[in-house]
């Protein structure tokens, strides 16, 4: 069985719970959302139907109808208090027992005190004509408007009794002013029962939905990312064989899709095919450099053995060369193996022209005659891996010339510009490349001491690169081989 720390280390396991945290903050967010708009939503309706009752009253109180005459909604849904300017509870459903959230506890109306001015016991003629047109009537009864009503309402959250049923109400509070009975407040509920069942039933609703929600979302995550990542475990499966192995041939499965784990799959096994080139490479190297370094060692043996046992057959100039020679390729490895490993260049200006001019001054044994056109130009790098590239260059032309080898510097824009000729028989242009491979020689029938090992045109190559340029071989004006090496000069690199 997986260990639970492995199990939510697996991508697969983060992925899925990732996913279904982020769904469930979403879930719970909306829900909320929702729960507080339908809650909203049916309180305005409560108090739409509250203010509508509440204005409803008002108009019969502004027209002057008696507070035992008002016509009062008269189910449990609308209870309705009057109020007078004292706090006085003048008018009531009927069925009201219990209030509370509209100031006014009172559920019994208390009777109002008579609004009509109080007159002697007997009239004269004109005050029953006064009377008569206008104290006779109730008031309202001629529809004329005794007051008016506040446009303004004010709402307010309480409860209610109604008919031994208690419920929650959404008040609203309608001011009316009138002439015969001053100032009054009506009070009208409407039930909130709705949205309470509204809300709970939605919220029940959610409780049990968001989690089947989430378990399908949590599912379809799961499976969607094992079906993601199989090739990834196809890969590390094949990735450990190839460890195991040791065998850099292998490849790992590429997926047929256009996927990030399909480029991690190409790039892996182009990963793969680098290494074991270069495995292959260094491998061949270690035995292309065993080969070479065996026949200086066992001539200089062969020298010294025949030496001890013969003194006076000893060849000490031959002993002497194979010594020069074996040191030379010991030198080479030794740069090839610093430059394998990365070794920068510095950063030293070099004036090309000068440094040609006082390297060729102290070449003392060449077979031709070394001529050279220079141009003051500046490079940036390390003077002593220049001198071994036109060390190994003109050693080169040497070997090939038959009777001049030519130097030339020069500026070519952002370039500084070394190149070296001969009047030998050139590089035939299918092999141009080859002979900057390590251990190459392009000449078989050349013995040892004359070829040299075939890593001088390797380590100038990679030396040119380190320092950011170029080595190409081209045929020479002459018929010969020439060779250019292209090196950024300061101010390039500067800008």
């Amino acid at each position: 069985m997986r260990k639970p720390g492995k199990l939510f280390g697996s991508v697969r396991a983060r992925a899925t719970l990732g996913a279904s945290l982020v769904v469930a903050l979403a879930l719970v967010a909306a829900g909320a959302a929702v729960l507080l708009s339908l809650r909203a939503n049916l309180t305005d309706q409560a108090g739409s139907r509250a203010d509508s009752a509440a204005r409803k009253v008002a108009s019969q109180l502004v027209a002057g109808r008696p507070y035992d005459d008002l016509d009062l909604p008269d189910d449990e849904d609308s209870p309705v208090q009057v109020v007078d300017d004292k706090g006085r509870l003048v008018a009531a459903s009927d069925d009201l027992q219990k209030i509370s959230g509209t100031g006014v506890d009172a559920v019994k109306p208390v009777p109002a005190p008579s609004t009509r001015p109080s007159g002697p016991a007997s009239g004269g003629a004109d005050e029953k004509d006064e009377a008569g047109e206008s104290g006779d009537d109730e008031p309202g009864d001629s529809g004329d408007e005794l007051g008016e009503v506040d446009d303004e309402t004010t709402y307010t959250d309480g409860t209610a009794t109604v008919d031994g049923e208690s419920a929650d109400f959404r008040f609203a509070a309608v001011e009316v002013s009138t002439e015969a009975r001053g100032d009054l407040t009506v009070y009208a509920g409407g039930s909130l029962s709705s949205r309470q069942s509204a809300v709970s039933t939605a919220l029940t609703s959610m409780l049990i939905g968001f989690p089947l929600l989430l378990a399908v979302v949590a599912g379809v995550t799961w499976l969607v990312t094992r079906r993601a990542l199989r090739p990834v475990a196809a890969i590390t499966e094949e990735m450990a064989a190839i460890t195991a192995s040791e065998d850099l041939a292998r490849r790992v499965p590429e997926p047929d899709t256009h996927d990030e784990i399909a480029g991690l799959a190409r790039t892996t096994n182009e990963t793969l095919a680098a290494l074991q080139t270069s495995v292959e490479r260094q491998r061949r190297f270690v035995a292309d450099a065993s080969h070479e370094l065996r026949s200086p060692i066992a001539s200089l043996r062969t020298q010294l053995e025949v030496g001890a046992a013969h003194p006076e057959l000893l060849d000490v100039d031959g002993a002497v060369e194979d010594t020069v020679r074996l040191q030379e390729l010991a030198a080479d490895l030794l740069l090839l193996a610093r430059l394998d490993a990365g070794e920068k260049p510095g950063g030293a200006r070099v004036d090309l022209a000068a440094f040609v001019r006082e390297e060729l001054s102290q070449r003392t044994r060449d077979r031709v005659e070394v001529q050279a056109d220079l141009t003051s130009c500046e490079v940036a790098g390390s003077r002593a891996q220049l001198a071994r590239v036109l060390g190994n260059l003109v050693n080169n032309a040497q070997r090939h010339a038959r009777s001049r080898v030519t130097v030339t510097t020069r500026n070519d824009g952002a370039w500084a510009v070394l190149e070296v000729a001969d009047d030998g028989s050139g590089v035939p242009a299918d092999e141009r490349e080859r002979i900057f491979e390590r251990f190459v020689r392009l000449d078989d029938a050349r013995t040892r001491d004359e070829g040299g090992a075939g890593l001088g045109l390797a380590i100038a190559r990679d030396v040119a690169v380190r320092h950011g340029g170029t080595l190409v071989v081209r045929a020479a004006p002459s018929g010969g081989a020439l060779f250019e090496l292209r090196l950024p000069s300061p101010q390039s690199s500067a800008d």
